[in-house]
């Protein structure tokens, strides 16, 4: 097989599996952590043996959609980092961006962090811990390294901003998790008060010497 052909089958590949994981996107919409693997391979018009020999099984498939889904949401973070704005209003819009996120596609948001509430006896091996701790794990060494590379935090500045990186992360995720659950205040009011849990010491740490700030 020479390299066009070669070239040819993998842009195929590469094409089904996006059409595939947009399938998965209409069930996970619909049905949340329930989507089954039988539902998706339904929405796709194949048989199941099909999505397993491009998945592998439903964590295989929850890792794809998972880093569709993380890869966009992180985009969307790191342009509201880097809007042309004061510090206050960055971190406000970086908040807002998560919380809209989730509040938009809260199935997804279900489907992703909560995927327990799906497992069924159909779903042997599928780990939830597995998959879902790392999709936070990975925002705060995102979240981390922005830290490290704008802000000036002194000696240690390496593992405090790690410490910062997971412990926003954290928040966000424990703060979100229960609001989207029970709407107890308008979208804003969560997004002013955890700002001002937050704006003690990152108002008073300077940017760092010949980073892009903060």
């Amino acid at each position: 097989m020479d390299t066009t052909q070669q070239n040819d089958q993998q842009r195929s590949a590469d094409r089904r599996r996006r059409e595939l994981l947009e399938a998965a996107d209409r069930v996970v919409l619909r049905d949340g952590p329930g989507a089954s693997m039988n539902a998706i391979a339904a929405e796709a018009g194949i048989t199941k043996p099909i999505l397993y020999r491009h998945f592998g099984d439903k964590g295989g498939l929850y890792a794809a959609l998972a880093k569709r889904h993380t890869d966009a949401l992180l985009n969307s973070l790191r342009a509201a980092l880097d809007a042309p704005a004061e510090r206050r209003e960055r971190v406000e819009a970086t908040l807002d961006t998560y919380l809209a996120a989730i509040e938009a596609r809260p199935q997804v948001y279900r489907f992703l962090m909560h995927p327990a509430d799906g497992v069924s006896p159909g779903d042997p091996g599928f780990d939830v811990r597995k998959h879902s701790l790392p999709l936070l794990r990975l925002m705060g060494e995102e979240l981390a390294q922005v830290i490290e590379d704008r802000l000036d935090l002194g000696p240690g500045s390496q593992q405090l901003a790690r410490v910062w990186g997971h412990g926003i992360v954290g928040m966000m995720h424990a703060a979100g998790d229960w609001w989207l659950g029970e709407r107890p205040c308008a979208r804003a009011e969560l997004v002013r008060s955890l700002a001002d849990l937050l704006w003690g010491r990152l108002a008073a740490a300077g940017d760092r010497v010949g980073g892009p700030g903060f």
